[in-house]
């Protein structure tokens, strides 16, 4: 077998905001494996958020390289390299090269389409353009979001809303806008404090359920956040793949948790690997490809909120 690792800038066509910064150009880890049979693809993102870069990525990578090439299986990586998104890309790269499940059939998911960080007037004109779709997610930050969260829901009545702050919120935002998400008929209130000061949560009513993001990344951050949240969004780059996150799901929902599939802005490679996740969730929200100005051929497409999933042999 032999791997190959490259890092590629994905151009958005329009600039995603959110309350820890702005951007306009995705940037990717693709890698290859090349067996017999077929060549299994992967990606990932690094985010800086957890210390990650492209660079930094690759070096986890080719750390693991002579290891891969003389076939390290998918269970021996969990332990081979830590979580993150180098371990998402190699592992999403076996699962292609493997195709270990058949049987498996890629039907259409519900998909969050996210309203970006901007005035409550952008923000509502955004709203608008997909007010027929079933689930939206309302990017705010700490700078007045109970007038954004009212434009937003004027112009889209119907769509159920998710709403992400980005960990910018603190306590006294929370109470002051509690009342607000119930009455706006708020679906999900996603990490709203930053991880590592929520433990205040615990026994806290907010009026809707709260989903950790950056709080949860693998079994080890579980029974912390039981006790102070409702569910739990589940990325590949944080899990460290989907063999990983595959085995995290009963432990969820055995704890009494929601769960969440989330994303990257990323290409459908990204999102084809997380599929088998996205089928077994509360709420979904994969829409990272549609921000891209070119996705990669074949991949998922979006009919008003209903993600369909990626051409037959795109990915395993």
């Amino acid at each position: 077998m032999r791997l190959t690792a490259t890092i590629e800038r994905l151009p958005l066509h329009t600039p995603f905001r959110i309350a820890r910064g702005v951007k306009d150009v995705a940037e990717v880890v693709v890698v290859g494996i090349e067996g017999t049979a077929r060549t299994g693809r992967g990606e990932a993102v690094p985010y800086p958020r957890y210390g990650e870069s492209a660079a930094g990525v690759l070096a986890e990578i080719e750390a693991v390289r002579s290891a891969v090439e003389g076939g390290l299986s998918r269970a021996d990586l969990l332990t081979a390299m830590p979580a993150g998104a180098a371990r998402n890309a190699v592992d999403a790269a076996m699962w292609d090269r493997e195709r270990p499940d058949p049987g498996f059939v890629a039907g259409q998911l519900t998909s969050a389409l996210t309203i970006g960080l901007d005035t409550p007037d952008a923000m509502a004109a955004a709203a608008a353009r997909v007010a027929d779709a079933p689930l939206l997610k309302v990017k705010l930050g700490a700078d007045d979001p109970a007038a954004r969260l009212i434009a937003v829901r004027a112009a889209a009545p119907g769509p159920r809303l998710i709403v992400d702050p980005n960990e910018s919120w603190d306590r006294a935002i929370l109470d002051a806008i509690t009342p607000l998400l119930v009455e706006q008929r708020v679906a999900l209130l996603e990490q709203p404090v930053p991880a590592g000061a929520d433990d205040w949560l615990e026994g806290y009513d907010a009026g809707v359920p709260i989903c950790a993001d950056e709080s949860f990344h693998g079994a080890e951050d579980l029974a912390a956040v039981a006790r102070r949240y409702q569910a739990v969004n589940v990325k590949l780059d944080k899990t460290g793949g989907l063999t990983a996150a595959l085995a995290l799901v009963p432990m969820i929902r055995a704890a009494g948790l929601g769960l969440m599939t989330g994303c990257m802005i990323s290409s459908s490679l990204s999102i084809a690997a997380a599929w088998r996740i996205a089928q077994a969730s509360d709420f979904v929200d994969c829409d990272g490809p549609l921000w891209l100005a070119h996705d990669r051929e074949g991949g998922v497409r979006n009919e008003r909120g209903i993600l369909h999933p990626p051409a037959p042999g795109f990915w395993a």
